[in-house]
């Protein structure tokens, strides 16, 4: 919300993108400014942010957080229960109705979701209560793995998707998804550096002189940049060479 001037667009989104629906609750958006008022940029809006469903009594018709609201920046420090020129109020619904094809099609948003969050990531305003929330509905596991352990991925395919992630950077449409990666050598220099050859195979030769690029400059960008997110991650130095051919 850091770009958002008027802050009493929120309200009107937020139950726009929600389908008027929220924690199967109907949202009901009413507000007092007037959007050809100079004077309502400058107005606090009451900003709905449901608690967690455990915390919530069944009584409860309202969504209760209100902030007030900083021209041309986020939400104020301090903090007041006063409702202002806005309010957001919740009835009780049935839940969500099943869509048919034809009303997806003028659908803005989607009726199923469980709370709402007001974020001024900039400043860092609201997303602590945003994590506290998430940490409530984490629940206790098992670890999957030993805590020694970075990645179940090997090595190989960790290179494999960094070089891929190059490809789909710089290639357009759909020439990086037929390109097939072949590592043909991967061995360790007299310096302790990682050798790493890898060939890349496409299905025409209009793709691989989109991937080669003119001059090579394509393919030496791409060999450029994975090299250095392969020293990033192996904490070594990485000799990367790519090949293109077509397949045969």
């Amino acid at each position: 919300v850091d770009l958002l001037k008027k802050k009493f667009i929120l309200l009107e989104l937020a139950t726009e993108l929600t389908e008027g629906i929220v924690n199967g609750k109907k949202l009901e958006a009413r507000s007092a400014f007037k959007h050809n008022s100079s004077s309502s940029a400058k107005s606090s809006p009451q900003i709905i942010q449901a608690s967690p469903p455990e915390n919530r009594s069944p009584e409860s018709h309202y969504l209760q957080k209100t902030d007030q609201a900083r021209e041309g920046s986020a939400w104020d420090s301090s903090r007041d229960m006063r409702a202002s020129g806005s309010s957001l109020v919740t009835e009780e619904t049935q839940g969500p109705k099943l869509r048919r094809p034809r009303d997806l099609r003028n659908m803005k948003g989607w009726p199923c979701f469980q709370e709402i969050f007001m974020l001024a990531a900039l400043h860092g305003e609201e997303v602590d209560t945003l994590k506290q929330y998430l940490l409530m509905q984490a629940k206790p596991g098992p670890w999957e793995f030993h805590s020694g352990v970075l990645t179940s991925q090997s090595p190989q395919e960790i290179c494999d998707n960094i070089i891929r992630e190059k490809i789909l950077e710089y290639l357009p449409l759909e020439v990086p998804y037929g390109v097939v990666q072949v590592t043909e050598m991967w061995e360790e220099g007299p310096s302790g550096e990682l050798i790493i050859v890898q060939n890349l195979l496409v299905p025409r030769k209009s793709h691989m002189l989109m991937l080669i690029g003119r001059r090579g400059k394509v393919i030496s960008r791409i060999a450029q940049e994975a090299g250095q997110d392969l020293m990033n991650v192996f904490l070594c130095d990485v000799r990367l060479k790519l090949k293109v051919e077509v397949k045969s």
